[in-house]
């Protein structure tokens, strides 16, 4: 085909479609099984504890209190990350990240105090800070944002693959591992599931290219469209954002001025306690997962883990079909506010099995289809509504506040079970998943409108609103 058919063949939607594809095969699955390598450092700590504390006499307040400071350390560094990565680029901000979270975490496997597990927990927040909003940002750099659901969906379907795998990989790990060597299964745990990031962090600078004009895998052609969809889009905020503001938006601005901006704006300041809730809520359930299934009559350690993998495998095809769905429909608030009652509704069935292993676990399975699927459309509406200068300050914001609820949901969780009450626990974490769904339909009717008073009928404006 000669280069003017070429240009034929790929106008429209299919032939963007086919570049689109193209860098997706190209990005996406190493970026996902970095992710899933972070999220399996982050959370496979609710496995070890269960020997963990024995071994070392932890108590669950330990465990608690080392939880929530890796939040407090990812929290307080994402934002500098991710102006860093505006900076230096993707490339060198995740070989950063990587090879310091990568020791960090194989290095967790020898502490011996709680004051040690706190510093470890903190430091290893703080190295992994800026991985998930960076890869956020990052993707905003190639992909338009009707097109971010289903991207950003698939990416983070990285940490739920992870988590299938997690359950019968540590519960494997604690049972066969146990005694072998001078080590104990905990700790091999912790060693050997942390070098790989190392590996990885340095496969991802080599392979990784910054942006689409930076890809030789990419010809100049397909630069150029990826490059005129990016700057449509940006197009569409710059007016949106003259409209609410009754002016032409200032141009670069200092990274101050943006936060600034940014926290004044009602709907970014929603959308970042409805992540707050949703991330609170969720990772109570990551980190006392285990512990649930053990009270809910999983046996052995390998047993617990296969039990677990059913959760997460639901909320992988649940958050890819339903991010794929949002897109095609171009639609985002009904499936976030559905995907919050199936998260309610499931709880509610878990709650009403009173402690029954089956239908407990059929609820959680429930629940987690529609948690999985949540998230990734919160991004979508909030990238959706940032344009290239704010994009990299406004996601590590809404991100960094949603990852205080990290810290807060799995402490409020340990009160509950500590006092014996898994049912309290849950119903309090229904509440805040219909909080959260109630506090974004408030940021919505609040976000400014794309193409003026007209646009209730447009094609973004319909993504955010329908």
């Amino acid at each position: 085909m000669n280069h003017g058919a070429k240009i034929i063949h790929l106008r429209g939607a299919a032939g963007m479609d086919a570049i689109y594809r193209k860098v997706s095969w190209r990005l996406l699955p190493l970026l996902m099984l970095c992710y899933g390598v972070a999220y399996l450092d982050r959370v496979n700590v609710s496995y070890a504890k269960l020997q963990m504390g024995a071994s070392l006499d932890f108590s669950e307040q330990v465990y608690a209190w080392g939880v929530g400071l890796f939040f407090i350390g990812y929290c307080l560094f994402e934002l500098p990350s991710n102006l860093l990565l505006v900076k230096i680029g993707a490339r060198k901000t995740l070989l950063r990240i990587m090879l310091c979270w990568g020791v960090t975490a194989a290095a967790s496997a020898f502490v011996r105090e709680p004051v040690e597990f706190y510093i470890i927990r903190f430091l290893l927040g703080v190295f992994e800070a800026g991985f998930f909003p960076g890869v956020i940002l990052y993707l905003t750099y190639w992909y338009p944002s009707a097109r971010r659901a289903r991207v950003i969906a698939v990416f983070a379907s990285a940490a739920l693959l992870a988590g299938v795998v997690a359950g019968p990989l540590c519960g494997a790990t604690l049972q066969y591992m146990r005694g072998l060597g001078p080590l104990d299964g905990w700790q091999w745990l912790l060693l050997m599931q942390g070098l790989p990031a190392v590996l990885l962090g340095v496969v991802a600078y080599f392979y990784l290219d910054d942006k689409p004009e930076d890809a030789p895998w990419l010809s100049c052609f397909e630069q150029q469209m990826i490059e005129q969809d990016l700057e449509r889009d940006e197009e569409a905020l710059n007016d949106a954002a003259a409209l609410q503001h009754h002016q032409q938006p200032a141009e670069a601005p200092s990274a101050a001025s943006t936060i600034w901006s940014l926290l004044r704006e009602p709907s970014i300041a929603l959308l970042a306690v409805a992540n707050l809730l949703l991330m609170a809520a969720s990772y109570a359930l990551v980190f006392w997962s285990p512990t649930l299934l053990q009270r809910w009559g999983a046996g052995s350690h390998m047993q617990l883990g296969l039990l677990a993998a059913i959760p997460n495998l639901a909320g992988v095809v649940g958050m890819v079909l339903i991010g794929y769905d949002s897109d095609r429909r171009r639609e985002r608030r009904g499936h976030f506010i559905a995907c919050m009652v199936l998260a309610a509704g499931g709880l509610g069935m878990a709650i009403a099995a009173d402690n029954g292993l089956t239908w407990s676990l059929a609820g959680l399975t429930l629940a987690s289809l529609g948690i999985a699927s949540a998230s990734p459309l919160l991004i979508a509406i909030l990238t959706g509504m940032l344009n290239r200068q704010r994009a990299a300050t406004g996601i590590a914001l809404v991100g960094s506040v949603g990852l205080l609820g990290g810290a807060v949901g799995p402490a409020l969780s340990e009160r509950m079970l500590r006092w014996g009450d898994s049912a309290a626990m849950l119903a309090t974490l229904i509440v805040l998943y219909l909080a959260a769904g109630a506090i974004l339909l408030w940021a919505l009717r609040r976000a400014p409108r794309r193409g003026g008073p007209s646009a209730g009928h447009g094609q973004t404006d319909k993504m955010a609103r329908s």
